[in-house]
């Protein structure tokens, strides 16, 4: 079932029929246990009554809550096609890829109502994704359209020393108007970055980032998958985002049962972030680009700044799976969830 066929009542029916929804499910009203006997010697008292006003934070809490998860649910078509960053478009000047990108000012809505000024690679928070082909040679042409110097280092990528992107150290820093030009064959493989490296602690979470991808030449060592996912992970400026958006603005990764999903974490911001999924084990094969000899299991994976991890999960579960930072102050509130939150759902074969 894609995106665009699942809406709100199939999205709770698939949660309900596993019993591991994300918190909108309604479920008939437990039965109450009899109070276990009390001894002479117990502190225990029976449970109080709440007051009206105490019943009404209650309702308000959980209708809060609700709300979130009901918004995300009624957006997973729209927010679908933003989330997830187009690749980069080039054109071909001989053997050489030809990439252009401008660095500007844009205003960024990171969820309904709620928009920051960014600065952006040709208009979007992250940039477009750019995905090549281990030894190609490649060029990118970038002009600063923002209001100050800035640069752009390829994290992960090795590349000559003067492409590597820092300012007064290997080029000159790009000033507003000016054009500069890099240019380095493509390696090693693997899940890489570009980003500022000029007031990088404020410009990379204001919006300067992106993933850099290369495809090996030779895939028969890489493990196999069905469908391949990018997820960045931000904070500060931009605030608790995952690709440039806060729950409910996300989009969930959609997968049937027996598909092999590739997620590729990247943090872009100033704090770890452990993300963890419910319900299953992430097979991490890679780190920092390079593939593991030993890939291991979790279901909460620590992802610092800077870093870059390669997971495989094996849907075989049905169902709708919350999928979040687990610094709880990034990902849910008394108001309901928020920020880094979004879901894995598990459609039948």
């Amino acid at each position: 079932m894609s995106a665009s066929m699942m809406n709100r009542r199939e999205f709770l029916a698939l949660a309900g029929a596993t019993g591991l929804g994300i918190g909108v499910v309604a479920c008939a009203t437990p039965p109450v246990p009899s109070a276990p006997p009390t001894s002479a010697h117990s502190n225990e008292q029976p449970p109080a009554e709440p007051t009206p006003d105490q019943a009404q934070v209650v309702a308000d809490m959980d209708a809060m809550h609700e709300k979130g998860v009901t918004d995300f649910v009624n957006g997973i078509q729209k927010n679908s096609e933003t989330f997830w960053a187009p690749k980069m478009p080039f054109t071909m000047d001989g053997d050489t890829k030809v990439f252009e990108i401008a660095m500007k000012p844009v205003k960024w809505e990171i969820q309904p109502g709620a928009v920051v000024d960014s600065y952006s690679y040709n208009g979007i928070v992250p940039g477009p994704e750019i995905r090549v082909t281990e030894g190609d040679k490649v060029r990118f042409v970038v002009k600063n359209e923002l209001p100050e110097s800035s640069a752009i280092h390829w994290h992960g990528l090795h590349t000559p020393n003067k492409m590597d992107g820092v300012p007064f150290v290997t080029q000159p820093p790009i000033k507003p108007g000016e054009t500069f030009t890099y240019e380095f064959v493509a390696k090693p493989i693997g899940s890489h970055m570009y980003h500022s490296h000029h007031n990088a602690a404020d410009q990379v979470t204001r919006g300067l980032l992106g993933a850099f991808i290369v495809e090996p030449k030779d895939k028969s060592k890489e493990p196999q998958y069905d469908s391949d996912y990018t997820l960045i992970l931000n904070d500060y400026n931009v605030g608790l985002t995952l690709n440039g958006k806060g729950f409910p603005a996300t989009a969930p990764i959609i997968a049937k049962v027996g598909e092999r999903v590739r997620v590729r974490f990247m943090n872009e911001g100033l704090m770890i972030h452990p993300m963890h999924l419910h319900g299953y084990y992430m097979n991490v094969i890679a780190q920092d680009g390079a593939l593991l000899p030993n890939p291991y299991q979790c279901d909460t994976l620590n992802v610092a700044p800077g870093q870059r991890f390669d997971v495989i999960i094996e849907a075989d579960e049905e169902g709708v799976w919350a999928f979040h930072c687990h610094i709880l102050t990034h990902a849910e509130s008394p108001h309901g969830m928020f920020g880094m939150v979004t879901a894995l759902i598990v459609n039948k074969a």
